[in-house]
């Protein structure tokens, strides 16, 4: 099969395949990817768990440096992943090839300048990030190891993101848990096995990574998908603007994550200690387990929003929008209804002490009585993302953990203490939907107004 025949069957399978029904076939394997990386990513916490408070704590204190190299690694595969699948829908092959080499040159090139910072400012970034005396040794001991691992990192975020805007999201469902099953087996063998503690789960984690970056690597040379070329890199004006214009809403969300837990662990600890900052830090990864299966959900609609965008296929467009809603919102009344009613049990299976259980407890009820807003709140930025609609995307994404969280942690704890970290993220979230909503009438308003174009 050529490469023309080979586009015209994807072309066909994203614009003449009903949407519930593609939406379901592309979310699977990308399901699979966000629940195993939640999973692995949890794996941490839950070995170092077995260690000591401060140890959970200290890994919950570089998760904003973490986060800040998926805002990076997001920004250049969501920029590219975004406008290639745009360009494949319009049938423009050069450029959607050269913006798939070009994001993944421009993620390494990052990679390398956050490790390479990062270790030379090891010890200051530790005590920004809240570290106290008690628990900066292991912080630095975490932190030094994923910030090596920073360009492998960035580079799978690129791939994966790039594969699943061109429907081949089973490639990057097996790249993820080829890294996830590496990880798993490297937590219990380095952290309790081999008594590396903290140094181990990184390594771990980071093996993962590179597990990852290789196998995503090698899945993007088969098929029909876009070969990563060095002839193709073009680090332009063009291109940059491009990657920025629906790459920057990811990089806001994900930088905005990274300011928000720092500041959630510095009033954490201010209040409550350590405890309150291992507590807090548990909530962060099971909401994180919890949303990944939506986020999942999301994605899987993604590349159908921007292929059929690209395409003039407004109403396909709208009925997928609709559809992820609706099922996401049910999903997330069921989970977050059994996250309430076994908060403390939650909480108490990552750390067994009545400090930290008694802290995490109240926090995890009140973000899953808000869980199920989320559906709107996430696919509503998913779509205006995957349109090109970079401003309001980009509003939308920082509201729930910028615009709203960031004065509301300021704010909250001084008046209510403790509890007041414990609600931040419950009120930022119902915050949130009231940007979300009237965003997604405009554009769906929009949508209405125009009819599809003719597909041959």
């Amino acid at each position: 099969m050529n490469k023309d025949v080979k586009q015209e069957s994807r072309r066909e399978m994203l614009t003449k395949t009903p949407v519930p029904q593609l939406i379901i076939k592309l979310s699977i394997p990308t399901i699979i990817s966000m629940l195993v990386t939640a999973f692995y990513n949890s794996a941490d916490t839950y070995f170092v768990g077995r260690i000591s408070t401060e140890a959970t704590a200290a890994v919950g204190l570089v998760f904003s440096i973490m986060a800040i190299i998926q805002a990076l690694g997001f920004f250049c595969g969501h920029g590219s992943g975004n406008y290639l699948s745009r360009m494949l829908g319009a049938g423009d092959y050069k450029k959607a090839n050269e913006m798939a080499s070009t994001g993944f040159a421009m993620a390494i090139i990052l990679g390398v300048i956050v490790a390479t910072l990062g270790n030379i400012f090891l010890h200051p970034i530790a005590i920004w990030l809240g570290a106290t005396p008690t628990t900066i040794t292991d912080t630095e001991n975490y932190m030094r190891v994923i910030l090596i691992g920073a360009p492998f990192m960035m580079g799978q975020f690129v791939i994966n993101n790039q594969l699943r805007f061109q429907g081949s999201a089973m490639y990057a469902m097996v790249g993820l848990m080829c890294g996830a099953v590496m990880n798993v087996i490297l937590d219990p063998i380095l952290i309790i096995g081999l008594s590396w503690g903290v140094t181990g789960a990184a390594i771990a984690t980071v093996s993962g990574q590179i597990t990852s970056f290789i196998v995503l690597l090698i899945g993007s040379t088969k098929g029909e998908n876009i070969h990563l070329k060095l002839s193709n890199v073009h680090i332009n004006g063009f291109y940059i603007r491009e990657i920025t214009n629906s790459g920057v809403p990811s990089l806001f969300r994900q930088g905005l994550a990274a300011i928000s837990t720092l500041l959630l662990n510095n009033f954490a600890g201010h209040y409550g200690g350590d405890a309150a900052i291992a507590g807090m830090s548990i909530v962060t990864r099971v909401m994180m387990m919890l949303m990944s299966a939506l986020i999942g959900f999301g994605q899987g609609y993604q590349p159908v929003c921007s292929f059929n965008y690209g395409a003039g296929l407004k109403s396909r467009v709208k009925e997928g929008y609709y559809f992820c809603v609706k099922w996401g919102t049910i999903f997330l009344f069921f989970v977050g209804t059994l996250c309430f009613t076994f908060a403390p049990e939650v909480v108490r299976w990552f750390r067994n002490d009545d400090a930290v259980v008694e802290v995490g407890k109240v926090a995890l009820r009140c973000q899953s009585a808000a869980l199920p807003l989320l559906a709107t709140v996430i696919m509503t930025n998913m779509m205006l993302q995957s349109m090109g609609r970079g401003l309001k995307a980009s509003i939308a994404s920082s509201a729930r953990n910028g615009i709203f969280f960031i004065p509301l942690i300021l704010i909250l704890p001084n008046i209510f203490g403790l509890l007041g970290v414990q609600i931040t993220q419950t009120c930022a979230d119902v915050l949130s939907l009231l940007i979300s909503i009237p965003f997604a009438y405009t554009e769906l308003k929009h949508l209405s107004e125009g009819d599809d174009a003719e597909i041959s």
